[in-house]
């Protein structure tokens, strides 16, 4: 109710983004009516139903989906690499970290901790051959 006080309405873009079933549907009844939409982009582990009203969506709101950020994968990502190989999209800056395979556990620790951004796990031998 806050939002739509707020907003006077509702908001014409809602993001869920932290995975919560009970949030995509609050977030969807805080997108306004006619033309609302909201867009997900948390993972729910549990896949959990959002129960949100049909009237609702009949009358214009909608919802959807973003995984991966929407892209597609055949066709997008030989792109974003020849763009980076080209230089033309800067990625090096984003990682924060490297480790061996072995280590995989302590990226997602690392991860979870919120410590790390990206972090790049090389396969055994991997690192030695100056394979990138």
């Amino acid at each position: 109710m806050v939002i739509k006080e707020m907003t006077g309405g509702g908001a014409d873009y809602c993001f869920e983004c932290i995975g919560s079933a009970s949030v995509m549907a609050e977030a969807f009844k805080s997108s306004r009516a006619g033309w609302g939409k909201t867009i997900i982009l948390g993972t729910d582990g549990n896949a959990a139903p959002v129960s949100i009203p049909s009237s609702d969506i009949k009358r214009g709101r909608s919802v959807v989906g973003s995984l991966l950020g929407g892209i597609k994968p055949k066709d997008d990502i030989p792109v974003l690499a020849q763009k980076y190989l080209d230089k033309e999209l800067e990625l090096d800056e984003f990682i924060t970290h490297q480790m061996g395979f072995d280590e995989i556990n302590s990226a997602f620790e690392l991860l979870t901790q919120g410590k790390s951004l990206r972090c790049i796990l090389w396969m055994p031998g991997a690192k030695d051959m100056n394979v990138a």
